[in-house]
C-alpha cells in the first residue's frame, strides 16, 4: 500500500506527539521517582498540595508539642529533686526538736541542738532561692516578674549626663522594692521586705560613651547605663542622698504554663504552680514558720520551744509533700501527653504521607 503525503505527514506528526507524550510522562515519573513525592509543584495537585501543606503545619506543631512537655518535665524534676534535698532536711530538724525535748540535755546540747537548726534553716533558703531551670527561679515564689511603671530607676532616667537604658529584674523576686546607696565607689542595692543586699564596686567602671551594666545578680537585678559620666555621678544619681531610685517589681505568678497542643489557647496549656518553699512559707502560718522559731541557736533551749517546733517542722513537711505531690501529679499527666502527642503526630504524618508521597508501583 502507498501512503499518500498527506497520511504520511499525520502519521508522522502522531508519532511526534506520541513521542513528546511518553517523554513527558517519563519525565514525571522519573521526578516522583527520585524525590520520593507524589506532589513537587503545585500543578501536580493543586488541592492535594493545600492539604498536606496544612498537615505539615499541624504535625511540625504536635513535634513541638511533644518536645515542650518534655521540657516541662525537667522543668518539674529539678523543682522536684531540689524539694525531695528540703524534706531530708526537715526530716533531720524534726529529728533533733524531738531530741532537743528530753530533758537528759543540758544547756550546751541545747544549743549545739540549736546551731545545727539554724544552719540547715539557712541552707532551706538557699535551695529556695538558688534552685533554677534555664535561669527560672522555681522555689522563690516567682518565675517571671517585670518592672512596674511606678518604678524610678527605668529606661530614659538620667544619671548625671549618662541614662538607663534598660532595667532587667527577671531574676528578682516579685512585689519587692529594692533600694541603692553608693559610698566611695561601692553601689548597694538593698531588698526592702528582708533588707538583702548586693554590694558591687564600680569604681573602676568605664562610663566613657560606652554602655555598661550593673549587675545585682544575687538579687536578679541589673541595670544598664549609657553615656559619659564619672562613676561617682552615676551612683550618686542612684543614690540620691538617701531618696533615690528604686526598682518595684510586680506580684508575680508562682506558676509555668506548658503549650501541650499544636494549636495554642487555654485548652492546650497546662498550668503547673511553683509554690515558694523558704523557711519563711513553712510551717503552720504567719509568725509560726520556721524562720519565726529559728532565728538562732536559742530556738531549742527550753522543751516548751522543742515540742512546739515539731509541730511547726510537721506542718513544714506537710506542705512540701503537697507541693511534691502536685509537681509528680504534673509530671505523670504530662507523660500520657506525650505519648498522646506522639501517636497523633504519627497517624497524621501517615495521612499526609499518602497524600504527598509518591507511590513508586504506580509511579514506575
Amino acid at each position: 500500500m502507498i501512503l499518500s503525503y498527506p497520511s504520511l505527514l499525520d502519521c508522522l506528526y502522531n508519532t511526534y506527539r506520541q513521542l513528546n507524550t511518553a517523554a513527558a510522562g517519563q519525565s514525571k515519573s522519573m521526578e516522583k521517582l527520585s524525590s520520593g513525592l507524589r506532589i513537587n509543584k503545585a500543578g501536580d495537585d493543586a488541592a492535594g498540595l493545600a492539604i498536606s501543606e496544612k498537615m505539615r503545619g499541624q504535625i511540625r506543631g504536635l513535634d513541638q508539642a511533644s518536645k515542650n512537655a518534655q521540657d516541662g518535665i525537667s522543668m518539674i524534676q529539678t523543682a522536684e529533686g531540689a524539694l525531695n534535698e528540703t524534706h531530708s532536711i526537715l526530716q533531720r530538724m524534726r529529728e533533733l526538736s524531738v531530741q532537743a525535748s528530753n530533758d537528759t540535755n543540758t544547756a550546751d546540747d541545747r544549743k549545739a541542738i540549736g546551731d545545727e537548726l539554724v544552719q540547715l534553716t539557712d541552707e532551706i533558703d538557699r535551695i529556695s532561692d538558688t534552685t533554677a531551670f534555664n535561669g527560672k527561679k522555681l522555689l522563690n515564689g516567682d518565675l517571671a516578674t517585670t518592672q512596674k511603671s511606678t518604678s524610678t530607676a527605668k529606661t530614659g532616667v538620667a544619671l548625671g549626663s549618662a541614662l538607663i537604658s534598660n532595667v532587667d529584674v527577671s531574676g528578682a523576686k516579685a512585689d519587692e522594692t529594692y533600694t541603692f546607696s553608693y559610698s566611695s565607689g561601692d553601689l548597694t542595692l538593698t531588698r526592702k521586705s528582708d533588707n538583702a543586699a548586693q554590694t558591687i564596686n564600680i569604681k573602676d567602671a568605664d562610663f566613657d560613651d560606652n554602655e555598661e551594666t550593673l549587675s545585682f545578680n544575687t538579687l536578679g537585678v541589673s541595670i544598664t547605663v549609657t553615656g559619659d559620666d564619672t562613676a561617682a555621678n552615676i551612683g550618686g544619681a542612684l543614690h540620691g542622698s538617701g531618696t533615690g531610685l528604686t526598682v518595684v517589681t510586680e506580684s508575680g505568678s508562682s506558676s509555668a504554663e506548658f503549650l501541650i497542643g499544636s494549636n495554642g489557647g487555654a485548652d492546650e496549656t497546662l498550668k503547673v504552680e511553683f509554690k515558694e518553699m523558704s523557711s519563711s512559707t513553712l510551717g503552720s502560718g504567719a509568725g509560726n514558720n520556721l524562720s519565726d522559731k529559728i532565728s538562732d541557736n536559742t530556738a531549742v533551749d527550753t522543751k516548751a520551744k522543742a515540742e512546739a517546733l515539731i509541730k511547726v517542722v510537721d506542718a513544714a513537711i506537710n506542705k512540701v509533700s503537697s507541693q511534691r505531690s502536685s509537681l509528680g501529679a504534673a509530671q505523670n499527666r504530662l507523660d500520657h501527653t506525650i505519648n498522646n502527642l506522639n501517636t497523633s503526630s504519627e497517624n497524621l504524618t501517615a495521612a499526609e504521607s499518602r497524600i504527598r508521597d509518591v507511590d513508586y508501583a504506580l509511579a514506575a
